[in-house]
Order: structure tokens, then sequence, then C-alpha cells
């Protein structure tokens, strides 16, 4: 792997996150900087999924372990599940996923066809019992925050609602700077960790073939979910390992054990179809491929530190902490690094990874600008502080991946 880009070692290197044995294998803990990468990350998604027409929830990350025996994940997935607890005379588990406790919560109460399709959302923690030598970084890890959401639909519905969702998927790898590898139909194999229920897979599968209609993609047996076939959006990190980070299912399978309906036109129960997706999978995948793919130069919208403020000497910092409140009242995230953390030199070399930097002088201090330098080098010059601000503000704002665009 080339170090330059490998995640585990810029992610301590830039302080985002790191571990402790005391915590555990597979348990990495946020710094400062890395929760502000997590939380943009988060907060976009939830902002794309409310446009979309998602409602968001909030469930448990313990279960009893008797709705995992109803989903099926007991017998089917029970190696990737920690142990379950006792609690009197309950056993609870971790849930190994959060699509059961959307399935009850869909079945809280009745639906009429009107409702439907019926999007429910989740940023969520979920929990599997990976074996200490996969362990690594943030890409493979016990505790995982799933970026997750369930469409519960008419079987009429299914094609587009997923076709919907993988719509999401590529806007939110355009925003993010990153691309696809692969797209992946992911088909079950011909061992017992499958749903036997043949007319399941294929009424299934034959959806999804048609949501691909016009996509470039390999069919690959052994893949599946335990109740359905997926597609699966393959991403490529720096030692050139394939992984999934985004999925899109159809899924028959729990709303026939979860016993769901909702109530057709004719006034009749009818079954709903549940499909899963997930537009950036789990958080900690989503950063470390973000980190490897832009080597720690995150772009604006997501660096924990968009613009690092430089007084030339003693004289300019209580300009330069002014310029910072400033920045900081439009939402910006700014920081001062003045004459006591070293010489301007040096302290141009350790902000290398922010989008902007501001160098005040006396000159500067005088005229209410700043001479601005740039990640990339370039230095645009002396800029008045308010069209400073924003620059950078529009450019955070619409994600865009230009630093200096022409005004």
């Amino acid at each position: 792997m080339n170090p330059v880009h490998d995640h585990r070692r810029l992610g301590r290197e830039l302080e985002l996150f790191d571990t402790d044995p005391l915590m555990g294998a597979g348990l990495p803990y946020w710094l400062p900087d890395g929760a502000v990468v997590r939380h943009v990350l988060e907060e976009y998604v939830r902002a794309a999924e409310r446009a979309a027409g998602y409602r968001h929830v909030y469930s448990p990350v313990l279960g009893k372990r008797e709705l995992y025996e109803i989903s099926g994940h007991w017998s089917h997935y029970g190696d990737d599940m920690f142990p379950p607890m006792r609690l009197g005379g309950e056993e609870v588990v971790l849930r190994p996923s959060l699509c059961p406790h959307h399935a009850l919560i869909y079945r809280s109460r009745s639906h009429s066809y009107r409702e439907l399709p019926l999007r429910l959302a989740e940023l969520g923690g979920m929990y599997r019992s990976e074996l200490s030598g996969v362990l690594g970084g943030l890409t493979r890890v016990r505790a995982i925050q799933l970026n997750d959401a369930h469409i519960f639909c008419t079987p009429g519905q299914a094609v587009a609602e997923a076709r919907a969702a993988l719509d999401l998927i590529r806007r939110a790898y355009d925003d993010l700077g990153i691309r696809a590898s692969r797209y992946r139909l992911s088909l079950p194999g011909d061992t017992g960790k499958y749903v036997a229920d043949p007319a399941l897979w294929r009424r299934a599968t034959a959806l999804l073939e048609e949501v691909l209609e016009g996509v470039a993609y390999e069919s690959v047996e052994g893949e599946a979910a335990f109740y359905g076939p997926k597609i699966d959006v393959q991403i490529t990190d720096s030692a050139g390992r394939e992984s999934t980070l985004s999925t899109v299912q159809i899924d028959f399978h729990q709303p026939e054990r979860f016993d769901l309906h909702y109530i057709g036109p004719d006034g009749e129960k009818h079954r709903p179809v549940m499909v899963h997706r997930s537009i950036i999978g789990s958080v900690e995948r989503a950063v470390a491929h973000l980190v490897e793919t832009h080597g720690g130069a995150f772009p604006v919208w997501l660096a924990p530190v968009q613009l690092v403020v430089l007084p030339v000497g003693e004289a300019q910092e209580e300009r330069a902490l002014d310029v910072v409140r400033r920045a900081e009242a439009r939402g910006i995230r700014a920081e001062l690094s003045g004459p006591g953390d070293g010489t301007l030199g040096a302290r141009v070399r350790a902000a290398r990874l922010v989008p902007y930097q501001a160098v005040i002088g006396e000159r500067e201090a005088g005229a209410g600008s700043a001479a601005v330098r740039l990640r990339d080098g370039r230095r645009p010059g002396a800029v008045p502080v308010d069209a400073l601000l924003e620059r950078i503000g529009a450019r955070a704002g619409d994600r865009g991946a230009e630093l200096w665009a022409a005004a």
C-alpha cells in the first residue's frame, strides 16, 4: 500500500481518529477534527435524504433475540453477531442490522396504499463480531454507524424507488469527489446461508435487473444478503482492494416474516415490498475512502478547518482574531495560527491541507484585507476580508471542487 494514501497512517497524522487497547480492537474513537468530518458528512446525508422524501427515525441498538429469529438474522447471520446478554428472563442482542427495527416501526400502525412509498431513514449504530485478523483502521470495525434506509412500497413502485436510490448514490459520489469502480449484482451462492425460497429470489433478481438497465454491471454469485439479491456499488482503495460502499436491495422476505401489510384501493390487505438502500454505507468506511481519495485534502465543504488565519507578527494578532470571529459567524470553520506557533513559513507548511490561508501583515491589517494562499499553491493576492469570506462560504455551500474559480 502506498503509505501516502493509507488512511490508517493519515488518520493518526491528521488527528482524525485513533484506537486504544482498553477500548478494544475494531473500536476506533474520533478526535475533534475527525468528528467534524463525520458530522458534516452525516448532516449532508440527512439533508439529501430529506430532500428526496425520507423521514428520519431513531431505534435502539439492542433487540430481543426473538426479533432476530423472526428476521432470519439469528439462523443465517448468527456467526457475525455478538452473543446474547441475559436481562432477567430475556436475552438481548446488539443488533447486526437496522432493518428488523424499521420493520417493527412500519407495522406499529396501519398504512394505506396512499401513504406509500414510505421512506424511513436512520444513521444508526450496529455491531458485528468481526474476527481480530480482519480488523483494520476504519474499513473493518466492530461498531458501525450505518447510513441506512428502508422504503416500504407497493410491488409496482419497487423499481422506481430502487432507481431513485441509485441516482441518490451517484449524486453523493459526485459531491464527495469519489467514484465507483464498478456496479455488481450480488446473487446467492450454493451454500445454506441464504433463505430457501427460489420464487422470492427470481422475483427480486428480475426487478433489480430492470433497475440496472442501461448500467454496466457484473453478476456475482455468493455475495447476496441472506434474504435477497442486491446492487453493490464497489469502490477500490489505494492498495487496489475492492469493497462495497453503497447498496440497493429489494426484499420480499422480511415483509413476509414480520407480516407487514398495507390496505389497498380494494380495501384488502396487501404485502409491501421492502427496498433497502444505503447512500454511503458505513460512515467509518466512507471516511476511510475519503481520506485515501483526497490524501487528507478534503473538499472545502468537508475540511475540518476551511480557513487558517496567519498574522505575520504579534501586532496583527488582534486583527487576525477578528477575521476568525467573522468567519465563524458565517459558518466557516476557521482557526488562528499566531507567531507563538512558529515562523510564518512553518505555520504555512503546517496548514498545507487547509483549503485557504489568510496571511495578515501590517499592510493587510491597515487595509482590511488578507493575502490569500490556496492549498494548491496559488496566491490570488490581497483580497478584502469580506470578499474572501463570501467566496469561501459560496465554495463550501455549492460543494464545488474548484478553490478559486473566476469571479
